[in-house]
């Protein structure tokens, strides 16, 4: 009774804001049953407030939908007119959202060990995912941002020029349009490689940026300002896919890293020197154990089996 005596004396616009207020909390991507609850309690303590949420939910479509057009200044100033000068400060909060995609859904896409899987986002865009990897997506009006931890992951963007593509892989942002690569963040190492089209990469601070071509791949360890671009071939870095690794000069470091993430038993390092050692050849990409099997036949190493899994040795 409180609430709905206060809000008889309240002024219309300040009800409106709350209402718009209540509508940007809720479009968050973290909204959780608490928001909901509180939300509940405020809407049924008056009429007043469900009429002004009705009229929020309305005005915030409309603004999503001016926000996406090429043009917004004349219906914004419509709009502020109609609106009285308490509820146009709420809205322009709203356009100013809008327009820096602060509201856009966050999409969580995440493998098991041992797991790939395709994904294909709202823009036409696929990601397929290898396995024990994790990143996170967001596809707002002006950008389509991915944000990836230790994943590795194949990227075939769907052609948007308003929209660029951005991703942002440790202290790198790799920015395309619409193209084809692959990018791996394991261990504090970055790689991009390039199939089809043009992918830029840059650091977070933009002091460097490099452009990769087909045929290219960009190798970067992060906290250094420095990266390694040289001709490789796109077919290697994605052959993960049809479940064969094939390695090139690979250091052995990075195949345990990669055999360790299938199904099967933990693969470790003896020591820094068996790690340094360089691997040319194909292995299955079936199992750990079976992997690194055929590892310990084709590399001058002994695979032995302990209690906490796999250990590589240099002979």
């Amino acid at each position: 009774m409180t609430d709905q005596t206060n809000d008889m004396t309240v002024p219309g616009s300040a009800i409106q804001e709350a209402a718009l207020s209540w509508v940007l909390r809720l479009s968050r991507s973290t909204v959780g049953e608490r928001d909901w609850i509180e939300f509940n309690a405020w809407l049924d303590a008056a009429e007043a407030r469900r009429q002004a949420y009705d009229q929020a939910i309305n005005l915030w479509s409309d603004y999503q939908a001016v926000a996406s057009a090429p043009k917004v200044s004349r219906p914004a100033r419509t709009w502020r007119r109609a609106l009285g000068p308490g509820i146009a400060v709420a809205a322009s909060v709203l356009v100013v959202l809008a327009a820096t995609d602060a509201f856009a859904p966050t999409q969580v896409l995440t493998t098991q060990k041992g797991e790939t899987r395709s994904f294909r986002l709202q823009d036409g865009t696929r990601i397929d995912l290898n396995a024990s990897s994790s990143l996170k997506v967001k596809l707002g009006w002006r950008t389509r941002q991915v944000a990836m931890s230790d994943a590795e992951a194949v990227f075939d963007v769907a052609k948007d020029s308003r929209r660029p593509f951005v991703i942002t892989a440790g202290d790198e942002k790799i920015r395309v349009v619409g193209t084809r690569f692959n990018v791996r963040r394991r261990d504090g190492v970055q790689s991009v490689t390039v199939e089809r089209g043009r992918v830029e990469v840059a650091s977070a601070d933009h002091k460097t940026r490099v452009a990769l071509i087909p045929g290219q791949r960009l190798d970067h360890h992060e906290g250094m300002g420095t990266a390694q671009v040289r001709a490789f071939d796109p077919e290697v870095a994605m052959s993960w896919r049809s479940g064969r690794l094939i390695y090139r000069n690979e250091p052995l470091s990075n195949v345990a890293a990669d055999l360790t993430r299938l199904s099967g038993p933990t693969v470790r390092l003896a020591d820094a020197r068996t790690g340094d050692l360089t691997f040319s050849g194909v292995i299955s990409a079936k199992d750990s154990q079976s992997g690194a099997r055929v590892l310990g036949l084709l590399a001058p190493i002994t695979v032995q089996e302990t209690p906490s899994g796999l250990l590589l040795r240099r002979n």
